[in-house]
């Protein structure tokens, strides 16, 4: 951008006390010859008025480029600059009206402002500008009250105001006030023609010269909001930097840039960042949960102010995991549903599927349940994935179907204390716990297989006291009354046998269980 103007230029300032000057002489009745003193003001303020021009054509040019660079950053300025060149304009042209019309009120319909015949005439200027035949001169206070106020707004440098404003200042001199006179009469009553269009073309420089001091401030704002940097980093920024295989590895690659000088205010989460950390936020983490990173950066701009920048992000901690299995556990049973749990890192339960190439698997509420069917091939459970818009095939583990272990026939009972138990055999038990317990049951002697078996039959040998063997059939799982009342009759110490236990599992393979000894106690 160009440089700013000067709050007055010495030419202009001897152009001002030339005019003041011609004034004074007139007031003396110095003869005529001395109105051509205003010529050369006058030519003097159109060559000002043609630099002006062109210095402020150029910051338009800038201002235009700018727009044309980066409308978002300039847009607001650039418009800005058509509205000051619309009433600049404006203004400029309202002025060069009065200049027509009171040459043409001097010198007929076929006057020239930039050669006056009757410059003296001191009649012409009141005619246009002054009641009872005009009323330009009210006109004219106001116009320029209202331009002087409209260019000062966009000014911040209180020296230029107030140039401006006493080059637009309407109000009357003290000797005017004195005499009773408002600031048109002191200007225009009983002023030649070259004088008052000496002071017109003072004012259309005057609003040039407004015109760029308002152009530099625009252009200035265009750049006030940046802060300068003098470092400049390239960053990777990874989306994580844990990817699972087959998923996409994304980052934003970054340059930033940096002012080693001044470094802004970081706080997170209502604290401060040290200045040393140089941005850098560290936090211990002693549980697990979603944590908040969110605050603000306060950064001061070129024009002194301090503008905030805001962020809001979170960070989630997990308990640390490992998993650790026993390749010789590799089992599933066949006949039975074994439940699985299959899931995949970072992707949700709904996007993973999987199958096998022995038996059925299928989902069973947040797990899975797999039935192999052949016993004597291996079940391989293919697990795949949707990750990043496309399946992919993520794992396939193999597993040994084996038949179900045998089961073991149990008498339950419940002991003192309330809890469901099983009797095995091979010690002293109860005949009240016998005499309670409906019948006998199987099951696998394994806490983490809980496989329904169904009891068919069993038998029960017991000796009497002439050493006869009695051998009872059940009703299925159940004593039958004939059994009871042998086992009822059995005194402390005595033995009997429950053999030949028929049962059958889920797999539908009907099996017969070792014998159980009870020992009556």
């Amino acid at each position: 951008m160009a440089a700013s103007n000067a709050p007055e230029t010495p030419r202009q300032k001897m152009i001002g006390l030339m005019y003041i000057m011609l004034l004074c002489m007139l007031a003396l009745n110095v003869s005529s010859d001395v109105l051509g003193g205003f010529e050369l003001v006058e030519d003097s303020l159109l060559r000002s008025t043609q630099n002006s021009e062109s210095q402020n054509q150029s910051l338009y040019a800038d201002l235009e480029y700018s727009y044309g660079q980066n409308p978002e950053k300039s847009g607001e300025w650039y418009h800005r600059a058509q509205e000051v060149r619309a009433m600049a304009d404006s203004m400029y042209q309202y002025i060069e009206d009065l200049k027509w019309e009171i040459a043409r009120k001097a010198d007929g319909k076929d006057a020239d402002i930039y050669n006056i015949k009757r410059r003296e005439d001191v009649n012409a200027p009141a005619f246009v500008m002054l009641p009872p035949t005009g009323k330009k001169g009210r006109e004219l206070a106001i116009a320029m009250e209202d331009f002087r106020n409209s260019m000062t707004t966009m000014i911040t440098d209180s020296l230029k105001q107030k140039v401006i404003m006493d080059n637009f200042n309407t109000q009357p001199s003290e000797k005017a006030v004195a005499q009773g006179l408002d600031w048109e009469t002191s200007m225009f009553d009983n002023m030649p023609v070259s004088a008052v269009l000496t002071f017109f073309s003072k004012l259309q420089n005057d609003i040039r010269y407004a015109e760029g001091e308002v152009l530099h401030t625009l252009s200035s704002n265009i750049d006030v909001g940046d802060f300068r940097v003098n470092q400049i980093k390239a960053y990777v920024i990874p989306n994580s930097q844990n990817i699972v295989r087959g998923n996409t590895y994304r980052a934003n690659i970054v340059l930033s840039a940096e002012d080693s000088t001044q470094r802004p205010h970081i706080f997170v989460n209502g604290q401060e960042l040290p200045m040393d950390k140089n941005g850098l936020f560290e936090v211990y983490t002693n549980k697990t949960g979603t944590f908040p990173v969110q605050g603000r950066i306060d950064l001061q701009h070129g024009d002194g102010s301090v503008r905030s920048y805001t962020f809001d992000e979170q960070y989630t901690v997990v308990e640390p995991t490992a998993t650790v299995s026993n390749t010789m556990m590799n089992v599933l049973y066949a006949g039975i549903e074994n439940n699985l749990s299959i899931s995949v890192p970072g992707v949700p339960g709904n996007m993973v599927q999987a199958s096998v190439n022995n038996g059925t698997l299928k989902r069973a509420g947040n797990g899975w349940v797999a039935t192999p069917a052949d016993i004597n091939r291996e079940c391989v459970v293919t697990v795949n994935a949707v990750m990043d818009g496309r399946t992919q095939n993520v794992a396939k583990i193999p597993f040994r179907v084996r038949p179900l272990p045998e089961p073991r026939a149990f008498i339950e009972y419940t002991d003192a204390n309330g809890v469901v138990r099983k009797y095995r055999g091979g010690t002293g038990f109860a005949k009240k716990n016998i005499m309670d317990a409906p019948g006998i049951i199987a099951a696998l002697d394994d806490d983490l297989l809980d496989v329904p078996f169904t009891v068919l039959s069993f038998e029960t040998l017991i000796y009497d006291s002439m050493g006869n063997t009695n051998v009872e059939v059940s009703q299925g799982a159940n004593f039958s009354q004939r059994q009871k009342s042998q086992i009822r009759a059995l005194g402390r110490g005595k033995r009997f046998f429950i053999s030949r236990i028929k049962v059958v599992g889920p797999d539908k393979i009907e099996q017969t269980l070792s014998p159980m000894e009870i020992i009556i106690n």
